[in-house]
């Protein structure tokens, strides 16, 4: 057995279409939660994010009712880390980061659960799957749910190296007149 994942790249099984979704980039990208201190208006305050973070106890608001300039309508709120917060968060928090501002937090990795089904038709076909949130610290455990799955489709393309995913629109049936206009610039 030899090459990708003990299937040649040349037919696409569900193995090989899950090793490919799996190791794509776009599918191994952290999620990423952006905590906001300091003063936040009333539809920041009140998202189901930052609800979570009140609920847990993490984070506690102190209603404003002068806003600052580009935060309204009124009321505004100033957003503090309770001390359950600061023990939560502080290991998360970069030592590099300048803490003002948002602070980006990588909270959960997607997981691979299955590919529920393949339709090829020729070079081109659609992979069905399921994923779920895996969470990476107690913010992206209270955040995301693990027990729900999603479902998406993937469109794939048969190369003359093997089958890829698509990471963009596929052009088909464009004259080469198009095609030349429609040309993308990419890196040598």
């Amino acid at each position: 057995c030899s090459g990708l994942a003990c299937s040649p790249r040349d037919f696409l099984t569900r193995r090989l279409a899950a090793d490919l979704i799996s190791a794509s980039e776009t599918f191994k990208t952290t999620q990423v939660f952006w905590l906001r201190t300091g003063i936040v208006s009333n539809r920041d305050f009140n998202s189901p994010d930052s609800m979570v973070l009140q609920h847990r106890g993490w984070i506690i608001g102190t209603e404003q009712k002068k806003c600052p300039p580009g935060v309204d309508p009124p009321p505004c709120w100033d957003v503090l880390l309770s001390p359950l917060g600061v023990d939560v968060f502080r290991p998360l928090i970069s030592d590099t980061s300048p803490g003002i501002g948002p602070m980006s937090l990588h909270v959960a990795r997607r997981e691979l659960v299955n590919i529920t089904g393949i339709s090829k038709a020729g070079t081109f076909a659609d992979v069905e799957f399921t994923w779920r949130w895996i969470s990476l610290n107690p913010v992206g455990a209270a955040l995301y749910d693990e027990g729900v799955h999603y479902r998406s489709t993937v469109g794939f393309r048969s190369y003359d190296d093997g089958w890829r995913v698509v990471n963009e629109a596929v052009k088909t049936n464009q004259s080469l007149e198009e095609a030349l206009r429609n040309a993308e610039p990419t890196a040598p």
